[in-house]
């Protein structure tokens, strides 16, 4: 079980708590799958989720409005407007059968955040705007941080063009929620970065470091790229398994199978010479329709992805991908096609703001550590149009993209407060 955080570590607020802990259970009670939690970029059960957060923010008299991309918006109006705004948030869909805080921990937080301020009197000289952003994940179309690409004139014809499983494209699914597509289409912004003083983004961590070390926070130092491709197809030569000796063979699944053992042995090669590297093939296997005990494989089809801090160390990764594909296409006559790579740049975060969570981590006695995302966060696209940025992971159990993520209120409420004593101390 989490350690939970020991009483006298930070003043508790029984009212965010509660506050916190109504939504999420609203949140899960609305988009439960029976399994999961299935909200879909662009779909009815996540435009529900933001319809949800709006309400309550209303009831608590804040302004809302939806934006040129269709993310939801609320409200603190600051002493002087006419400053640039800080920015808080994070999103709201979620991959299928996946967990209830993985996104909706961040827009959550920052609502939390404006409901304290709200109660205690606070008004900061900035407005703060909470986001809700849509389409964060990667599941449903292949390409992710769409709506806060939108917002920056990210998304090129091929993004938009991209199809989900039942042959819809990005654009029209934007469409569906009412986004005017024009501008997007022409690669407009529909957010000036010099208007955001800074974006601040609470999630949950998605890997196992801050349960190991027993800590409630950690304060995000960088966000991994990647290069991706979603479907590489390695064709071979279907043929009868006990007729074709191996110097004959072209077999697409021992093809594949080399090509993965070769990539593994340069992974261990590159982690011994000191680079920040992590490599996944999540989707993998052959034709249903064709495959079979005593048959030779003629196709089989994966998912590529390599991620590292580092884009001279992703690019230098992924000519090694391209030379292992040539080298075993030679050797065992096969074929690699690769469908469109899709890349998402690295991202250092803000060493101001990182300083200056971790000093209201410890004003509030909060231990906690520095720690880099392997996994990519809409906090990357705002920090590389130059806006400056930073994150908090908030402990969690069982990893994410899961029903099992186990964020407890107790930690979530500590990264809260985290967050509200670093933007007090940047505002007041």
């Amino acid at each position: 079980m989490t350690a939970q955080i020991a009483p006298s570590a930070y003043v508790e607020d029984t009212a965010d708590r509660d506050f916190a802990a109504a939504i999420f259970d609203a949140l899960r009670a609305l988009t439960s799958d029976g399994e999961g939690i299935t909200r879909l970029a662009y779909s009815e059960l996540e435009s529900a989720a933001l319809d949800l957060v709006e309400a309550e923010a209303r009831q608590l008299g804040f302004a809302t409005e939806r934006d040129a991309g269709a993310n939801l918006i609320i409200t603190l109006e600051g002493g002087d407007p006419s400053l640039p705004f800080l920015a808080c948030g994070s999103h709201l869909d979620s991959v299928p059968q996946g967990g209830n805080f993985d996104g909706a921990a961040g827009v959550i937080a920052g609502l939390t955040v404006l409901a304290h301020f709200k109660r205690e009197g606070f008004r900061p000289q900035r407005t703060i705007k909470i986001y809700a952003l849509r389409g964060e994940e990667s599941a449903r179309f292949g390409r992710a941080y769409m709506g806060s690409s939108a917002l920056f004139g990210k998304l090129s014809a091929a993004d938009l063009a991209s199809v989900d499983a039942n042959g819809e494209t990005l654009a029209q699914a934007m469409a569906s929620v009412g986004i005017a597509m024009a501008p997007i289409e022409k690669g407009e912004r529909l957010l000036d970065p010099a208007q955001v003083f800074a974006w601040l983004e609470l999630h949950i961590e998605q890997g196992p470091v801050l349960v190991a070390r027993k800590l409630p926070v950690g304060i995000v130092t960088g966000i991994r790229g990647n290069i991706r491709h979603a479907k590489v197809e390695c064709l071979g030569e279907a043929g009868h398994s006990g007729a074709v000796p191996r110097w004959l063979r072209r077999d697409a699944l021992f093809a594949v199978a080399e090509l993965i053992t070769h990539l593994d042995r340069h992974w261990r090669t590159m982690l011994e010479r000191g680079r920040d590297l992590v490599i996944t093939c999540g989707v993998i296997g052959t034709d249903p329709k064709t495959h079979a005990l005593a048959r030779i494989p003629e196709k089989v089809q994966f998912s590529f992805e390599v991620r590292s801090q580092s884009q001279e160390t992703l690019e230098a990764f992924y000519d090694l991908f391209l030379s292992e594909c040539a080298l075993i296409s030679e050797e065992r006559d096969v074929e690699f096609k690769l469908d469109r790579r899709i890349d998402s740049a690295p991202a250092v975060l803000d060493q101001g703001w990182i300083k200056r969570l971790e000093k209201a981590a410890g004003d509030l006695e909060l231990p906690c550590e520095d720690i880099p995302s392997g996994a990519g966060h809409d906090a990357a696209v705002f920090a590389n149009v130059g806006i400056p940025a930073a994150m908090l992971f908030v402990r969690n159990e069982h990893g994410s993209h899961n029903p099992k993520e186990a964020m407890t209120i107790d930690d979530f409420i500590a990264g809260v407060s985290v967050l509200r004593t670093a933007i007090k101390d940047a505002l007041e």
